[in-house]
Parts: C-alpha cells; sequence; structure tokens
C-alpha cells in the first residue's frame, strides 16, 4: 500500500479524512455498492489488458472444417 499511493503521499490521517468526507457525501448505505462497482472496473480493466497482449502473442489458428 505504501508504494502505491507514495506519489500522493497520503498516510493514515489523510485517509480517514477521505473516507469520512466520502461516508458524508455518499452515505453508509451507498459505499459498499461503490467499492464493489470500483472493483468490478479495476477486475475488467486488468483482464481487458491482458487479453490484448495475450492476442498479440497468440498466433490464430486456421482450421479448416472437413464436411463429410
Amino acid at each position: 500500500m505504501f508504494t502505491q499511493f507514495a506519489f500522493l503521499d497520503l498516510g493514515a490521517p489523510e485517509l480517514i479524512i477521505i473516507l469520512a468526507i466520502l461516508l458524508l457525501l455518499f452515505g453508509g448505505k451507498k459505499l459498499p455498492e461503490l467499492s464493489k462497482s470500483l472493483g468490478e472496473s479495476m477486475r475488467e480493466l486488468r483482464k481487458g489488458l491482458n487479453d490484448d497482449g495475450n492476442e498479440k502473442e497468440k498466433p490464430k489458428s486456421t482450421k479448416k472444417r472437413s464436411s463429410k
């Protein structure tokens, strides 16, 4: 966690203040939904980026179907 937010120079007090502001803005019921959707978006973004790189490396097979 320290390396991810090192460029922002955020410590524990700053993160607590940010979380308190988010709690006031969105309420307690909406925050879990927002964090879940953010996590799913990040997961899909990473999956898409990884799939993009893998498609370039793998050649597409051109198998011909035999008709009987």
